[in-house]
């Protein structure tokens, strides 16, 4: 089965929306309205829930890509949209992790930072998104992230296989933040690749 870019399709051509109103888009909001209720939940302790809605936040990360490119609802919109809230969603679910004393604070710093490092190079080079494509790479790392994330947090549930899943989730939540490193260097170099083309008036293919 295929994952990624699963949803293309041959027998049309695809068009670019420049409407916010699509299903796509409507998902992606109503997913990320699910991180204030996670954060309720880790609050009150309610781990068994927090887990669940988590993972239901994982499982259906790739379904509005899925739907823009099954329903040919592609737009200017989604295309920043859904990476910009699913990585707003991995910053706030680390840092809640953090402050509840779930995971160790090296998994903000691996996060937070290198987006800062992305945010300010874009606005210098481009005064606002840079509109660049998700790598494979990135997805893969995102993936990562959402599996490891839920997994520590049923560590926390009891049970008699606490101390395994949350080692399994540690190397699953370690993986991903190495490769959002690698990811995010990469993003660095193709924004500035990108910037000097610009300048030189010389087409971007990406």
């Amino acid at each position: 089965m295929r994952f990624i870019g699963a949803g293309e399709r041959d027998d049309i051509e695809y068009r670019v929306l420049r409407t916010f109103w699509t299903v796509p888009n409507v998902l992606t909001v109503l997913r990320f309205l699910l991180v204030p209720v996670f954060v309720w939940l880790v609050a009150e302790h309610e781990y068994a829930w927090a887990t669940l809605t988590l993972a239901v936040l994982g499982s259906t990360d790739w379904v509005d890509g899925y739907l823009a490119r099954r329903l040919n609802q592609i737009s200017t919109v989604g295309k920043w949209l859904d990476p910009a809230a699913d990585r707003l969603a991995l910053i706030v679910v680390a840092a809640t992790f953090v402050v509840a004393g779930i995971a160790p604070a090296w998994l903000v710093y691996s996060i937070v930072i290198p987006d800062i490092v992305l945010i300010v190079n874009a606005l210098v080079l481009f005064g606002g998104s840079p509109n660049l494509p998700v790598s494979n790479l990135g997805k893969i790392r995102t993936a990562l992230l959402l599996a490891g994330t839920p997994l520590l947090l049923f560590g926390r549930v009891e049970g008699p296989h606490g101390a395994t899943i949350t080692a399994v989730a540690t190397v699953l939540l370690a993986i991903g933040c190495i490769l959002h490193i690698v990811a995010a260097v990469g993003y660095f170099l193709q924004a500035r690749r990108k910037a000097a083309a610009l300048r030189a008036g010389k087409p971007w293919s990406g």
